[in-house]
């Protein structure tokens, strides 16, 4: 005789290990999630934190198409996850999204961004420089 075979039906996400730091949200119309990312900075990265944290405050300010800035505010938030993690800043993961965040920047900084605020390229070359002498 056949042995009767196993089925699951799942309804959400089912998750074969561990998950941590994620927001999920499951058939929902409209969904707004937050996450702080105000938690404790790894020791000696708190002038980082602190600039990036700036630079996210300014972001929005600076005139770039939204496609841009939310691929800056993304990056941003990836550093700042990385050095407030409850582990030290993994150096590759870090040195990745310091890229990514200043690549985000540099149209900006080169002039070649349209629509952005006046001041915003010696902002975002500033800001660039001032990545760059923290990592």
């Amino acid at each position: 005789m056949n042995d009767p075979q196993q089925v699951n039906n799942y309804d959400g996400p089912v998750f074969n290990g561990a998950v941590s730091g994620s927001q999920f949200a499951w058939n929902n119309e409209t969904a707004t999630q937050n996450q702080r990312l105000d938690g404790p900075v790894t020791p000696g990265y708190e002038a980082l934190a602190t600039l990036v944290g700036e630079l996210l405050r300014q972001l929005p300010g600076a005139g770039l198409a939204d496609h841009e800035r939310e691929d800056a505010e993304a990056a941003a938030r990836d550093v700042l996850t990385e050095v407030t993690g409850p582990q030290d800043p993994e150096p590759g993961r870090l040195r990745r999204a310091l890229n990514g965040l200043r690549g985000a920047l540099a149209p900006v900084a080169t002039g070649i961004a349209a629509g952005t605020a006046v001041g915003a390229q010696e902002w975002a070359q500033e800001a660039i420089r001032g990545l760059s002498r923290l990592v």
